[in-house]
């Protein structure tokens, strides 16, 4: 039932604003003549060769390599933009002539179609939002650990979920934004990629339903319903993406507001039953990451301006422009950071004051220096710039956890 109510929700015909495509020849002669009657506004008669827009011009690609196995990186993907049947697809109900081969395998897919950078940073924001309730050595009890591997696993699945069902959504898009990802790569067949979205969410629930900890539950029922609607192709209402203030809203309640509210509520009932919401270190973990949340889902615009703009999404990148919008996010992003240094100033903890204050106005600098750098008319530039925001973000995580 959910692979089926998915299925509804995603339907490539939506993806199609503006004119009438007729089938090419290949199609017609196809195994599936039905399945891609009208899934392109790009000339059926042609193959066009994309290559996946890489972070490797810069010294941060470091962390991008690290969470991309070997082959992904070195492939480069010949796709015909009207059959996903074109490359071999992985289907795990198909691949039992060798297991341990299809098993490597289908693990390699599944590390790249859940988006690895995405991944870690759900992985640090639990463990943050766990550590600030933390105010003495003995809060590390065995129960901590247990409640805090509550919310790691239950904010994973959902994390497949979420990343999953976007590319499910958007395999055309992604064709030309990202044709390294496995989907629109045509590594990973659509049945698989449904079966394991599904899956990943029907857990994600399942985990905080038995565990029994509402602030749990409904954070990732509320990442459930705002992941959902930023990617459904229904309209008028969902499909949150299209429009700038959506999608940042999305961000906000992922990465800011409810989702980390509710790990650190969860975390909060595992030392002393209560709740501390309005604490400085709170607030404070609100702000930052409310400026990293917007600033990320506009920037992720900029080097997908080419395939947004085919496929009628108005982001704001389109509508500003390239150059605007990416200093727009850099000057929020340096905005946070001197705001952060203020507040550390104010702490009554020595520790805590310098560590901030010294942190926050060195990243600063780095993100002035390492933006001034970029290339705007290299979309691998921009890419890699990208990729450096999401390293920022990390270490946002670790010093939200030394203000006090």
């Amino acid at each position: 039932m959910a692979s089926l109510a998915m299925g509804s929700l995603c339907k490539p015909s939506s993806l199609l604003y503006s004119g009438a495509v007729k089938p090419s020849s290949s199609l017609a002669t196809g195994s599936h003549p039905s399945k891609f009657r009208r899934i392109s506004n790009f000339d059926m008669n042609e193959s066009l060769k994309f290559h996946p827009r890489h972070c490797n011009n810069h010294t941060d690609q470091s962390l991008y390599k690290r969470l991309t196995p070997p082959q992904a990186k070195k492939e480069k993907f010949q796709l015909n933009v009207t059959s996903t049947n074109n490359n071999p697809q992985f289907d795990a109900t198909q691949d039992l002539i060798n297991p341990m081969e299809s098993a490597i395998r289908f693990w390699d897919v599944l590390y790249r179609f859940i988006r690895p950078y995405a991944a870690v940073g759900t992985v640090l924001s639990v463990l943050s939002m766990s550590l600030l309730t933390v105010q003495k050595l003995s809060d590390f009890s065995p129960l901590f650990m247990v409640k805090m591997m509550q919310a790691l696993v239950g904010g994973m699945f959902m994390q497949m979920y979420v990343c999953g069902f976007n590319q499910i959504c958007d395999i055309e898009l992604d064709k030309v934004n990202k044709p390294s990802l496995p989907l629109a790569a045509g590594e990973l067949s659509m049945t698989t990629a449904v079966t394991v979205s599904s899956l990943s969410a029907i857990l994600s629930l399942a985990t905080s339903w038995i565990v029994g900890s509402p602030p749990l539950f409904w954070g990732l029922v509320a990442w459930f319903v705002v992941g959902t609607a930023y990617s459904a192709n229904v309209r008028p209402w969902l499909r949150w993406k299209r429009f700038p203030f959506t999608a940042a809203f999305y961000m906000l309640t992922a990465r800011a507001l409810v989702v980390p509210i509710g790990y650190y509520l969860h975390m909060q009932s595992s030392l002393n039953g209560g709740s501390a919401l309005l604490s400085r270190p709170m607030l404070f973990a609100v702000g930052m990451l409310s400026a990293f949340s917007v600033s990320t889902i506009f920037f992720k615009d900029i080097p997908d301006i080419e395939g947004d703009r085919m496929h009628g999404i108005k982001s704001l990148a389109i509508k500003l422009g390239e150059t605007r919008m990416f200093w727009v996010c850099i000057w929020i992003l340096e905005i946070a950071y001197v705001a952060a240094a203020l507040v550390g100033a104010t702490s009554s903890i020595t520790w805590s004051k310098y560590a901030t204050i010294v942190s926050h106005l060195g990243l600063a600098a780095i993100l002035w220096i390492r933006a001034k750098s970029v290339d705007l008319k290299s979309m691998d530039s921009v890419q890699s710039m990208y990729m450096f925001l999401w390293q920022l973000f990390y270490a946002e995580y670790g010093l939200i956890s030394l203000v006090r």
